[in-house]
């Protein structure tokens, strides 16, 4: 690995953002307050960092909303919203804290790597999803924009998606983690552009330490590494508070693994962690899930 660029931060920001514009089923707009009741703050503070939480951006909401495009729909609201995320977490970043967004659904991630780019230029992003959020509006199935982030942040979603807001494209590498459901268009443009992907086949064949540590050497030099969590990525009995489950996901411990890893690294610069939904929840199973994740990427030890 690459020495990080910049001095190790003591602080996290915390950064709610319950947009569910992007996703087919309504729900995870209460993911930050999910995770929040889960007990994220504390959790932090007792690894020894500050946290400040920075509260909630503002969102539109779907019934007073038009959709707009049914091949994007509501990306006008989306990439507003995601305007704000930016702000954010271009001043957590430039203040030397680690920035902490809670969603809402995958879209925010548009806000948070262009956040990211703003303060420090194009990155790299380990991106721990059971789908690749690699399509694009002529590509999509289903026009939510959820399905279409990372494809926006490597610049090649199309000219809709660029904004004064962040830098296009606001990353220039991406290792995919956990995938186990890409659509056609997403498999071309894993072939023409710099992704790496571990599927869960590889990461039962590799195994999950020796998969994350070939992912980081990857993402390393880049301006900054970003970690952006899907709980769907954990098998739906560990997580079964998401919007679209897809069984034969990460256990749990693999899930921490691979976190404590990116951890033991020390060159976390970015966290995200989305698509909680409480609706479907069981006793907030899945946003208790999402604090412990949360800290085994800020470096929480069992010795």
């Amino acid at each position: 690995m690459s020495e990080h660029p910049h001095p190790h931060p003591r602080g996290v920001a915390v950064i709610g953002a319950g947009l569910d514009l992007g996703a087919g089923r309504r729900g995870v707009d209460m993911g930050p307050s999910a995770i929040r009741y889960a007990g994220l703050k504390e959790r932090v503070e007792s690894l020894g960092l500050h946290c400040a939480d920075w509260g909630d951006v503002t969102v539109a909401v779907a019934e007073a909303t038009e959709a707009g495009s049914q091949n994007a729909r509501y990306l006008a609201q989306i990439k507003e919203t995601c305007g704000r995320v930016a702000n954010l977490v271009n001043d957590a970043a430039t203040a030397n804290l680690i920035p902490l967004v809670l969603g809402g659904d995958h879209s925010v991630a548009m806000g948070t790597l262009g956040g990211m780019a703003r303060a420090r230029g194009a990155g790299g992003v380990l991106w721990i999803d059971a789908h690749g959020d690699l399509n694009r509006p002529s590509t999509s199935p289903s026009g939510n924009v959820h399905g279409m982030p990372l494809a926006a942040a490597l610049g090649v979603a199309g000219t809709e998606f660029e904004t004064p807001d962040w830098p296009t494209p606001s990353i220039e590498r991406a290792v995919l983690l956990g995938i186990r459901s890409l659509d056609p268009g997403e498999r071309e443009l894993v072939a023409q552009l710099p992704i790496k992907v571990f599927t869960m086949t590889d990461l039962d064949r590799l195994g999950i330490e020796a998969a994350v540590r070939e992912a980081l050497a990857y993402l390393s030099g880049t301006s900054f590494l970003h970690v952006s969590l899907d709980l769907d990525a954990v098998d739906p009995m560990f997580a079964p508070g998401v919007g679209t489950p897809v069984r034969g996901g990460l256990t749990y411990r693999e899930a921490h693994h691979a976190l404590e890893i990116v951890a033991e690294g020390g060159t976390l610069d970015s966290l995200e962690i989305v698509e909680v939904n409480p609706v479907l929840d069981r006793e907030n199973e899945t946003a208790k899930l999402a604090v412990e994740l949360a800290a085994s990427a800020l470096g929480a030890r069992i010795l």
